[in-house]
């Protein structure tokens, strides 16, 4: 699990593909403090696994439906990532609750400075739309952030000088792909309101359904 709380921004070494899978090399600082084979890190909001450690590198093999997904499958060498590692059960829970799957990508439609603020407008498909809600939580290429306002197709987030420094969202144009995940706890609510029935009436719920099963 994570928080959305970049720990630095890394950089892609290398990347090597294969017919429906890439093997990752990533260049860190902080991360490898204490980072071991096997462990999580958050890479743009994707969460892989530690295959190989070398020095100020690490390497994580990427799936299909990891590509499929995010905008990991058009990563190159030289493209800047927003790292963070596994929460420690220690640790402050500075943003939201975040998986580390995700569950598409957008377009960021347009940058705006506002005062000392940064506005970035993000337009995202249906599937994404619905579990957005204003003031509620978004994770952006793996950063925790508030959403400020919502439309039919897309949302707004305001970005403090700090964030946009801190992680790649600062170098971000319009144009750009980013990696979204919903709050899942939307997704949970939904799943509990929609319990799967095999005996679910095809047509809708009839008269002579409801006297079949005792109502």
């Amino acid at each position: 699990m994570f928080t959305g709380i970049v720990e630095e921004v890394g950089e892609i070494a290398a990347v090597k593909r294969g017919p429906h899978s890439s093997a990752l090399t990533i260049s860190g600082t902080l991360i490898f403090s204490d980072l071991k084979l096997g462990d999580s890190v958050a890479v743009n909001g994707v969460c892989l696994t530690v295959t190989g450690i070398h020095g100020g590198q690490f390497t994580a093999d990427v799936m299909h439906e990891t590509l499929d997904r995010s905008s990991l499958e058009n990563i190159r060498p030289g493209t800047k990532v927003n790292l963070e590692r596994a929460m420690a059960a220690d640790g402050r829970f500075g943003g939201h609750i975040v998986s580390g799957h995700i569950d598409g990508t957008g377009e960021i439609t347009a940058v705006k400075e506002d005062d000392n603020a940064v506005w970035y407008t993000i337009k995202a498909g249906a599937p994404l739309m619905k579990y957005i809600v204003e003031k509620g939580s978004i994770t952006i290429d793996g950063i925790s952030l508030t959403v400020a306002k919502v439309v039919s197709d897309r949302f707004q987030v305001s970005v403090i000088p700090h964030t946009a420094k801190v992680t790649s969202l600062g170098g971000k144009r319009p144009g750009d792909i980013v990696n979204l995940e919903n709050d899942i706890i939307g997704k949970y609510v939904e799943r509990l309101l929609q319990p799967e029935s095999t005996a679910k009436p095809a047509g809708g719920l009839t008269r002579e359904f409801l006297i079949q099963y005792g109502f």
